[in-house]
């Protein structure tokens, strides 16, 4: 039996479409559930009018994470070990064959913990929504060339068993995890990225997690980049405040790895944009080496091979490195993350 779950806090505007996409799989659910936080918008009228199941919650304060504990903490109790569920955002469509290539996948491996989707993204945003396709797209080609290995199940779907949450509950409540909301909820309510903790509190208990490339889905773009910023900074402090939850252990040690590369690159472009400044301040002008005019081409070629995906016209574009500015833009979010957490500004 498949359960799907979907956190809505006023997404009146794209829940429509979601629910006819999860109408639409070769594998359907037995049932489909809209937990309705806090709505004060159409939500709930429009979930129920296209036949789905609406629990709202009463009095949560810990946003998508207490809302989908207080889901579970109905389910679970009464689920068989082997019952399966699917968590998505509210502003995220499955591909038709989403659900039945997840259980395979799920059923061929019994400590697969979760199972992932690929995500590209949707339409609209104009340029801003432009570029997030782009790296959308290079993350699909970067999970695709890693078979499905990936470090992260993010909360646009992620299909769990029942037994495995449960196992999350009593690790939380034995101590083997932290404590989330001290009550064995699932998701860790006192962190900002609950499913990048969730993933780690999957591997900490020996499973393996897994976003397999024929598993796809069409999320959403930020359309402007005051709320690119916002998104970001909190994908970028939650994970490195989780980092620092769960310590050096043979889990964290490559994510650890990959907030040291971003720190070198913060340093990196700080230092190559204040050689340009103090060069041409000083009036010592620009001069163009070989060495860097390689290095220069290797970083066009990278640019222009990994957009492969979104076909020739994204590929000869990409050659024009018009994407630094996106480049840029996350180096910004990456060193403010930093300074907040080092300073613990709220």
């Amino acid at each position: 039996m498949i359960t799907v779950l979907i956190p809505a806090h006023n997404e009146a505007a794209g829940i429509s479409q979601t629910l006819k996409s999860l109408k639409d799989q070769t594998f359907l659910p037995a049932r489909v559930i809209v937990v309705a936080d806090n709505c004060t918008d159409a939500t709930e009228r429009i979930a129920l009018a296209e036949g789905a199941e609406v629990i709202a919650t009463l009095g949560n304060t810990d946003k998508k994470a207490g809302a989908l504990n207080f889901a579970l903490s109905a389910l679970l109790p009464g689920a068989a070990p082997e019952d399966m569920i699917l968590i998505q955002d509210a502003d995220s469509q499955l591909s038709p064959d989403f659900i039945e290539r997840a259980v395979g996948h799920l059923q061929a491996d019994s400590r697969l913990g979760a199972v992932g989707g690929v995500f590209r993204g949707a339409h609209g945003g104009g340029f801003v929504g432009h570029l997030q396709r782009n790296e959308y797209a290079r993350y699909a080609r970067d999970v695709k060339r890693l078979k499905g290995k990936c470090l992260v199940v993010t909360g646009t779907a992620a299909l769990f068993r029942a037994r495995t949450l449960r196992d999350v509950v009593a690790a939380r409540l034995d101590g083997t995890l932290p404590p989330g909301n001290g009550r064995g909820g699932v998701y860790d309510t006192s962190v900002l990225t609950e499913d990048n903790e969730l993933s780690f509190a999957l591997l900490t208990l020996h499973y393996r997690i897994k976003s397999p490339a024929d598993c796809t889905l069409v999320t959403e773009v930020m359309p402007t980049w005051r709320e690119l910023w916002a998104q970001r900074l909190r994908w970028k402090r939650g994970a490195m405040e989780n980092c620092v939850q769960y310590g050096w252990t043979r889990v964290t040690r490559p994510y650890w790895g990959r907030q040291a590369l971003s720190v070198v690159g913060v340093l990196v472009t700080l230092a190559y944009f204040g050689t340009v400044a103090f060069a041409l301040g000083t009036g010592a002008g620009l001069h163009i080496q070989p060495f860097w005019l390689a290095v220069t081409g290797v970083f066009v070629i990278e640019r222009v091979v990994t957009v492969r995906l979104r076909g020739w016209k994204y590929m000869l574009a990409a050659a024009t490195m018009y994407e630094l500015v996106i480049d840029l833009f996350l180096q910004a979010v990456h060193a403010k993350a930093y300074a907040d957490a080092a300073l613990n500004n709220k």
